[in-house]
């Protein structure tokens, strides 16, 4: 690609450069790595700052096999199993429901805050209930301490919040938990464990896939 870039911006056309249809049969995923396990007291949740450290990749036969080595790459890895948290943003509890469906399907246990697991229970999935930590205890925190949640899935509110959830992700670095702030990377990660379930997930060098598309 930039000797192809390179070619077009010295003045030849797309026409004169001889470009065929090349099928690639893989997927790329990649990952930055930040250095939020150095930084305990810093929320995890991304602005306009430049906060990676570096980055990975993941190649596998499908995307979701793709994303779940992009993150065992940048770690903490994503569990095959065990207990999700699901903490959502009203906003995108929509789109989460599918997310938790297939949690469900993977053998996950499920526990959700009030809001988030009443709008579950809605949509025909079951969850347990555990406080905020405001709201009682045994809390989130106490379940982090205590190695019960696997995954933390936690959209943030913003500032309109009425508590703040940064605790909850701080913690989950804290104690080298796997954490997820996006509805669409909770979905990619609910695929990626699906992937490594049911797929080899061998490595091949990067000569190996040059070879699969004709390199």
């Amino acid at each position: 690609m930039a000797r192809l870039a390179t070619q077009l911006m010295l003045g030849k056309k797309l026409s004169e450069l001889n470009l065929t249809h090349r099928h690639i049969p893989h997927f790329g995923v990649k990952e930055a790595v930040f250095p939020f396990p150095m930084l305990p007291e810093v929320d995890p949740v991304l602005g306009p700052e430049m906060r990676s450290t570096g980055e990975v990749l993941g190649l596998a036969d499908s995307f979701g096999l793709a994303y779940y080595k992009a993150q065992e790459a940048a770690k903490p890895p994503l569990p095959s199993s065990g207990t999700v948290l699901m903490t959502v943003n009203p906003a995108d509890r929509e789109q989460i429901v599918e997310t938790a469906k297939k949690f469900k399907a993977l053998g996950f246990t499920i526990l959700a805050t009030a809001g988030t697991g009443k709008f579950l229970a809605e949509h025909g999935v079951e969850t347990r209930f555990i406080h905020k930590i405001n709201e009682g205890r045994p809390n989130i925190l106490d379940a982090i301490k205590n190695g019960e949640i696997n995954l933390v899935i936690n959209t943030p509110i913003g500032k309109s919040s009425a508590t703040d959830d940064s605790y909850i992700r701080k913690n989950a670095i804290r104690y080298g938990i796997s954490y997820i702030t996006t509805a669409a990377a909770a979905a990619a990660a609910a695929d990626g464990i699906a992937a490594y379930h049911g797929e080899d997930g061998g490595v091949k060098s990067l000569q190996e896939y040059h070879k699969m598309i004709g390199f």
